[in-house]
């Protein structure tokens, strides 16, 4: 999902809902969880909802051994700061300016608000305004369709941009049920239980996806190959510098210069690879080392 806290998190093992600790760090402090054994994200979200996150190298102040620990003025700090980027997340969209002080038309996109739980971390108008300018660019038919996985910041845009567009959005939050036919359930834990309709009939394919391990992204590349026209798709990959090796092995992709960002202030380094020559969008493709 466009994503997403998850792609920060990177597990220990490649079966990140096994009782591995998942890291999040957010601008300038951690919280650490465990995921419930063998259950999915919305399990284990449901699992640790209840519960306030610990906050790594931070003391909690017991007074009394029968009173309820209390979180320490700089974790409450911590935590406050947190929570405030999160309401400002989706401001961040709405109130996007040029330089001439007017809202840009594509920058007026409205958005739910992330769920860190479910890893959701939206692109800045920026990065989404770009990215949906290069999936139109490879739309050279008008009967040419698209499908964003895990990404719904560019759906959002994409359809802003031009209403017309024929995009099919796989995501794992049901809230986006409201995109009505547009929007599939997807679980990447099950890659292929899709409906037999979607089997290849994607002319350009874009994935986020939601972890940073070889497991997750073994999965995505199943999806990829069931909704892609063989032979004749355009496939981009927005995920971690970490997975370079690995999208070069799965999918053939490489890196582009141009670099994602998210309005959440995330600090993991984010690319976006592809199996085209971009030429000189996307800042072209990085020079091979």
């Amino acid at each position: 999902m466009d994503k997403k806290l998850n792609k920060y998190l990177i597990p220990k093992s490649k079966h990140p809902t096994k009782g591995n600790p998942l890291l999040f760090q957010s601008s300038r402090f951690f919280f650490s969880f465990t995921a419930a054994p063998n259950t999915t994200r919305a399990a284990a979200a449901a699992k640790m909802e209840p519960q306030l996150p610990t906050i790594k190298n931070v003391f909690v102040n017991e007074t009394d051994d029968d009173d309820p620990p209390a979180l320490s003025s700089q974790a409450l700090a911590a935590l406050k700061e947190f929570l405030e980027e999160q309401r400002q997340s989706l401001a961040n969209h709405e109130t996007a300016e040029n330089g001439e002080g007017t809202l840009e038309p594509e920058s007026e996109v409205a958005l739910v608000t992330e769920d860190w739980r479910l890893s959701q971390f939206w692109y800045d108008p920026e990065t989404a305004r770009t990215l949906s300018q290069e999936v139109l660019s490879l739309c050279s038919h008008s009967n040419y369709k698209v499908a964003c996985i895990a990404c719904p910041t560019l759906y959002a845009y994409l359809k802003k941009i031009d209403p017309n567009i024929s995009v099919q959005l796989l995501e794992y939050d049901k809230r986006f049920e409201q995109y009505g036919s547009d929007f599939t359930f997807y679980d990447y834990n099950q890659p292929k239980d899709l409906p037999f309709e979607l089997k290849h009939t994607y002319q350009v394919v874009i994935a986020d996806p939601p972890y940073l391990s070889k497991e997750c992204l073994e999965k995505v590349t199943q999806t990829i190959s069931f909704l892609a026209q063989p032979r004749e798709s355009h496939l981009l990959l927005l995920t971690g510098e970490v997975q370079r090796h690995r999208a070069a092995e799965l999918l053939g992709l490489r890196a582009c210069n141009f670099r994602p960002r998210h309005s959440s202030k995330l600090g993991n380094e984010f690319r976006v690879f592809t199996n085209y020559d971009p030429g000189e969008r996307l800042g072209g493709w990085e020079q091979e080392q």
